[in-house]
């Protein structure tokens, strides 16, 4: 694997890898992508191979202007209440966070849409992205960097421990900014958020209406589905388990994180001071190791902002993940704004304990 830097050259010598139909690993904006040509289809069937990921659960492409949009998505026969929506969307949201479900062209391949008659379409705002997309071929599917299922790679040393000499380059541009993937939002017939991320329920609303519950219950989409291969997941990131440490984690609400007996085998996630340091204090004098000498006691935010909490969840829970403790009791955020998308994301890790 060849390890490049931010610079232009670099940037422009990992398009041209992308280009010759090799993987490249990208930061944007919500975690590092693995990308690939999203109109090769033996690019893209190789970064089902190296992720593990099964055939069933779409990619996401990402463009770098609007003008490429069209020729991912037909919009010809959206009416004009969802037009008017979706062009409200673009300005107000993109570049940025927000992943749009959109009708697909038929140039668009199969496999990178797991069959379905859509595509999900984003178009980041990070700049190494946007630079290394414009510089490829306009359009770059790219899934999380990481092997199917497990956390999330939110540093370029995430990607290199994960999947290492299986990918062919990767772009260091430091830490992710908002630190969970993408909110899905898929517009036809009527919206309806697939996946919680880094734009809100809240901010969504408030620019286009009511958005509609997701009546496809994750439960639904298991491991089962990854053997048998029946059906297309209608968005990435739906799968019951997911996002998930090699260790068990266990959720807890704020009132019982804050009445947990202290193990040392066992690591501690914390969303902020107000119930971490009653706890400690409870706790006899010296059992509870300082987090700057072991690495099991963590808090996503000091201050209780689910943004910042946000930005070090993956991190976090990847240090976690490589102390040696037996489990992570971690603790639920305020069910609003990007909290939703950060307890979605700890849910789908504790699905399976």
């Amino acid at each position: 694997m060849i390890k490049l830097s931010s610079s232009s050259a670099d940037i422009e010598n990992a398009a041209g890898i992308l280009k010759s139909g090799k993987l490249v690993a990208f930061p944007t904006e919500t975690v590092y992508g693995l990308g690939a040509d999203a109109f090769n289809t033996l690019a893209l069937a190789r970064v089902f191979e190296v992720k593990g990921r099964p055939r069933f659960d779409p990619l996401i492409i990402h463009i770098a202007s609007l003008d490429f949009l069209e020729r991912i998505a037909c919009l010809d026969g959206i009416d004009s209440q969802r037009r008017e929506q979706l062009y409200l969307l673009i300005d107000s949201f993109w570049p940025g966070p927000l992943t749009l479900i959109l009708p697909k062209r038929k140039e668009v391949p199969d496999l990178a849409t797991a069959g379905l008659p859509t595509a999900a379409i984003r178009f980041p705002s990070h700049p190494i992205a946007r630079a290394l997309i414009t510089l490829s071929t306009g359009a770059i599917a790219a899934p999380s960097a990481n092997p199917f299922g497990r956390l999330s790679p939110s540093k370029a040393e995430h990607v290199i421990e994960t999947l290492g000499d299986s990918i062919d380059c990767i772009i260091d541009g430091g830490p992710c900014p908002v630190g969970v993937e993408s909110t899905v939002l898929e517009l036809l017939p009527v919206p309806l958020i697939r996946r919680p991320g880094g734009i809100s329920r809240e901010q969504l609303e408030t620019l286009i209406g009511p958005i509609q519950e997701d009546s496809k219950d994750s439960a639904d989409l298991n491991c089962d589905h990854i053997k048998t291969g029946r059906f297309a997941a209608p968005s990435p990131g739906m799968l019951q388990s997911h996002y998930a440490p090699h260790i068990p984690l266990f959720l807890h609400s704020p009132e019982e994180m804050a009445v947990l007996p202290y193990h040392k085998k066992e690591g501690y996630l914390f969303f902020s001071a107000q119930n971490r340091e009653p706890w400690k204090c409870r706790t006899s004098a010296g059992q509870v190791p300082d987090k700057c000498k072991a690495q099991t006691i963590l808090t996503l935010s000091e201050e209780g902002n689910t943004t910042e909490a946000a930005a070090h969840l993956f991190e976090y829970l990847h240090i976690l993940d490589k102390t040696g403790v037996s489990c992570i009791h971690a603790e639920v955020l305020p069910e609003e704004g990007i909290g939703a998308a950060v307890n979605d994301r700890l849910r789908r890790a504790a699905a399976n304990h």
